[in-house]
């Protein structure tokens, strides 16, 4: 197993009616105990209503697992940011509060070492706040999980499709290709990602105004405002089941509308609303540019689909809500 870490972890997993899915994510961290003996996993559950806190309170009494894992039911679903809060605020209230804080979803299953590979690369990176694990499907295949910072020329690059376009501004590029060494990065998947204690004193917790999407995206940005390093750790393997915990397997269904609404509080809030109005207006002429392209046989589809539906939710959308005032609420 490798040499054993002397930090204390808190590893923080919110469910809302994937019971099973958190039965498996909390077996595969009992295999990192002998090398993470300080660890402890609370599990919070949003008001999932279908019998789950139940099940998962039996699994954890039958598995033996009481002595590192304990059930935090909450009494309403206010979303992941609010979920995982629930869980922070009183571990950090604890007498002795944990050394790291490690984000987990529920629909992921941690490869041997990934624990462990975390703590050892923040003890020996003291400028690091969070650190994000390698992420892969049960192929083996490497997700994106270490990206770029949003941003109206992001936007662009993403409508237009332009391999001349994405190499003149792959600054901007939001989801560069994977790379096989750790690395700084904007931000990093809140599918699987550790925090450093000290970040959360400087910066406070997550935003609950993110229902879902868009939360670590936004935290990272205000740790590295406040002088943290955000790192990607391809060390730390862990397995997600990518829209297994959402229920959105389907890159081109049609997107709920708590997406557009955290993109729309992202770019507000960062960029101010007319840097939302820039967003929209770089994405809208970078995609009418690809529609032209494709329409001249210039451009194929590839193997990304758009969202159903997703230029009329997301234009008018944020249309809409600019003639209600929402962006300012």
């Amino acid at each position: 197993m490798g040499p054993r870490v002397g930090e204390s972890v808190c590893i923080v997993i919110v469910n809302y009616r994937t019971a099973h899915l958190c039965i498996d994510c909390l077996r595969s961290l009992e295999a990192q105990l002998p090398a993470v003996p300080r660890l402890h996993a609370i599990l919070v559950d949003n008001a999932s209503g279908d019998g789950s806190l139940e099940k998962l309170a039996q699994t954890i009494e039958q598995e033996g697992w009481r002595d590192w894992a304990s059930l935090l039911p909450l009494e309403r679903n206010g979303g992941f940011a609010f979920g995982n809060n629930a869980a922070l605020s009183n571990a950090l209230q604890a007498t002795a509060p944990a050394d790291y804080f490690l984000l987990l979803n529920p629909d992921t299953v941690v490869r041997h070492g990934a624990v462990p590979a975390l703590v050892e690369f923040m003890n020996s990176h003291p400028g690091a706040g969070v650190a994000g694990s390698r992420l892969e499907d049960a192929q083996g295949t490497t997700e994106s999980s270490a990206h770029g910072a949003p941003s109206p020329l992001g936007e662009l690059v993403s409508g237009a499709r332009l391999q001349l376009l994405s190499r003149a501004l792959r600054r901007y590029d939001v989801t560069p290709p994977p790379q096989a060494a750790a690395h700084l990065c904007d931000w990093v998947s809140g599918a699987s990602f550790m925090v450093r204690r000290r970040v959360f004193e400087d910066i406070g917790l997550l935003d609950e105004g993110y229902f879902l999407y868009f939360e670590e995206v936004d935290f990272c940005a205000r740790a590295r405002k406040a002088g943290w390093e955000v790192w990607f750790v391809p060390q730390s393997r862990v397995v997600h089941f990518e829209g297994a915990s959402t229920g959105i397997h389907d890159t081109a269904q049609r997107r709920p509308p708590y997406w557009y609404e955290s993109r729309r509080r992202y770019f507000v809030k960062h960029f101010g609303v007319l840097g939302l109005l820039a967003a929209d207006a770089c994405w809208a002429s970078g995609r009418a540019s690809f529609a032209l392209r494709r329409r001249l046989g210039l451009a194929s589809v590839g193997k990304e689909r758009e969202p159903r539906g997703y230029a009329r939710d997301l234009l008018w959308g944020d249309l809409r809500s600019l003639f209600s005032g929402k962006p300012w609420s």
